[in-house]
C-alpha cells in the first residue's frame, strides 16, 4: 500500500486545530533540554498546543528537570505540564497517561532523545485540513554523524521512515514523529501499556484495520534522532527490532524475518575477505574510499544476527495483548 507524500506550504491557509504534544520520558536528563528548547521554540499558536511531558519512573534528574522547564514555558505563555506514571514501565503507557491528560482534538507524539525543527508541529498538522486524514508521520532524519557507528546506520537509513511506511504488511509510522486525531482511538483504543517495543505499528495497524482513516506522509515535519554510537547500543537496537518482529507475529500475524543459516554468513564473510575488503582498502588508499567501507559486512551481519536473537528469544505475555482503553488506565 502506497502512502501518500504531502506537502505544505507557509503561504497557504491554515486551521490551526487544539494539539496535544506528548512526549515519554525515561532517565532522560541529558536530552530534555535539547528537546524543551525545541519544543518552546515551535511555530505555532501557543494557545493551540500544551505539551504534556511523562516522566516514567525516571531515577536520574529527569523530575527536577521537568519542575523548572514548567517554569519556564509558562513564563513564556506555553502550556507545558509534567506528568508522572510510573505503575508500568513502558514507553507506550506512559504516552497513554499523556493521552489520558490531553485535550487536544490532535494527538502528537515525539521522543525525549529527538530535536523538531521549529515548524515541525504546523507541518505535521496541516495534513489534517483533509478530513479524511486520521494519521500523518512526520520525517526522521539523523542528527550530525560523529563516529564511524553513526555514519553507518545514516547509511543503511535506520532511522527514516520509509522503511516503515513500506512495510509489507501494512504501513505505520513511528512515534518518534506520529500524530493522530484523538477521537480515533475512542474507536480502536490507546496503545498496548504493556509492549515494550512494536506499539506504533501496532497502533496504527488496528487503525487501519478498523477505520476508514488514511495515513499520509508529512515530509516537510522533520524531527532529529541520534543515531547508537557504540556497538552494543547498535546490538540492543536491531535486538529490540528482532523482538518488534516477534510480538508482531503473534498479534497480526506478520511474517516473521528468515535467518541467516550457516553457510550463507560463511559465504558473506569469505566475500568480504577476499573481495570486499581488499577493493574497500584500494579505494581508501587512494582517497575514494572511507574507513566505513572497511566493515560495512561484518556490521550488517552484527545486526541481523542481533535482529535473529531478539526475534528468536522475545515472548509475548499473554498480558502484553491487552488494548489500554479511556476511562480504564491503571
Amino acid at each position: 500500500m502506497a502512502v501518500p507524500t504531502v506537502t505544505t506550504s507557509d503561504t497557504e491557509p491554515k486551521n490551526y486545530p487544539s494539539v496535544s504534544v506528548i512526549v515519554p520520558i525515561y532517565n532522560g536528563e541529558a536530552d530534555l533540554p535539547g528537546l524543551v528548547e525545541r519544543l518552546l521554540g515551535q511555530q505555532y499558536p501557543a494557545d493551540r498546543v500544551e505539551y504534556l511531558l511523562v516522566d516514567n519512573g525516571s531515577r536520574d534528574r529527569t523530575p527536577d528537570l521537568l519542575q523548572s522547564t514548567t517554569a519556564t514555558a509558562a513564563a513564556q505563555g506555553i502550556r507545558l505540564r509534567a506528568l508522572t506514571y510510573s505503575a508500568i514501565q513502558s514507553s507506550y503507557a506512559a504516552r497513554n497517561a499523556g493521552i489520558a491528560a490531553a485535550t487536544g482534538d490532535i494527538l502528537a507524539f515525539t521522543d525525549a532523545d529527538c530535536q523538531p525543527e521549529t515548524n515541525w508541529l504546523a507541518a505535521l498538522v496541516q495534513p489534517f485540513e483533509d478530513n479524511s486524514v486520521g494519521l500523518v508521520a512526520g520525517e526522521i532524519k539523523a542528527l550530525p554523524s560523529r563516529n564511524w557507528l553513526e555514519r553507518y546506520a545514516d547509511r543503511q537509513g535506520t532511522l527514516s521512515q520509509h522503511n516503515t511506511l513500506n512495510h509489507s504488511f501494512l504501513p505505520y509510522g513511528q512515534t518518534a514523529n506520529l500524530a493522530l486525531r484523538a477521537e480515533i482511538l475512542g474507536t480502536v483504543g490507546l496503545f498496548r501499556p504493556h509492549l515494550t517495543t512494536g506499539g506504533d505499528a501496532d497502533l496504527c495497524w488496528r487503525i487501519q484495520q478498523a477505520t476508514d482513516w488514511q495515513l499520509v506522509h508529512a515530509a516537510e515535519a522533520v524531527v532529529y534522532h541520534r543515531h547508537r554510537d557504540t556497538l552494543k547500543g547498535l546490538r540492543s537496537q536491531w535486538y529490540r527490532y528482532g523482538c518488534s518482529n516477534r510480538y508482531l507475529h503473534d498479534l497480526h500475524g506478520v511474517e516473521l524475518m528468515r535467518s541467516l543459516t550457516a553457510r550463507e554468513t560463511r559465504y558473506r564473510l569469505l566475500r568480504w575477505g577476499l573481495k570486499e575488503l581488499p577493493q574497500a582498502a584500494a579505494k581508501l588508499l587512494t582517497g575514494q574510499g572511507t574507513p566505513l567501507e572497511l566493515a560495512i559486512t561484518p556490521l550488517d551481519l552484527w545486526c541481523t544476527h542481533a535482529r535473529t536473537q531478539g526475534q528468536a528469544q522475545a515472548k509475548l505475555p499473554d498480558y502484553a495483548r491487552a488494548i489500554a482503553h479511556m476511562g480504564e488506565l491503571d
